[in-house]
């Protein structure tokens, strides 16, 4: 399980260093792409292998399901670990998440997750005041299919 959160600068070539805590997980080579919410997801390919597959069981005929995957796949990247423990993110990328200088990695369970500075501290402002509601909905129905 991933998780965790880091505070990392994103240096002039676009390399950003991964947590050695979160290397272990996400092997060498890893897949990172446009991420819910304004951020970044990063999975490892074993975890990217189970993504792709419930997408090729998505009916193509229905337009969110075409959507979805365009969003997903067509930024992805295959990312590998240099010698620093650093990995290059594309410019769109880094675009998409609004990336400037600052991010914060955190792990979530079977991804982790790349956001600017200022991203993370919105999310965290804005929703500070619903996590208690959101646990107690989520765990006293027992309906773990609302996550």
């Amino acid at each position: 399980m991933l998780m965790g959160e880091f505070h990392h600068n994103i240096d002039e070539k676009n390399r950003l260093v991964i947590p050695s805590k979160f290397r272990t997980e996400l092997g060498e080579s890893f897949v990172v792409t446009r991420g819910l919410d304004g951020c970044l997801f990063a999975y490892s390919l074993v975890e990217w292998g189970k993504i792709t597959e419930k997408l090729k069981l998505l009916p193509f005929t229905q337009a969110n399901a075409r959507k979805f995957t365009r969003f997903l796949l067509s930024g992805a990247i295959e990312a590998e670990l240099d010698k620093s423990g650093r990995v290059g993110i594309t410019s769109s990328l880094i675009e998409f998440a609004g990336i400037t200088k600052e991010c914060v990695i955190i792990g979530a369970n079977d991804r982790i997750e790349i956001w600017s500075k200022e991203g993370w501290d919105k999310f965290m402002d804005e929703n500070d005041d619903e996590f208690a509601q959101i646990a107690e909905n989520l765990f006293a129905t027992g309906d773990y299919n609302a996550l």
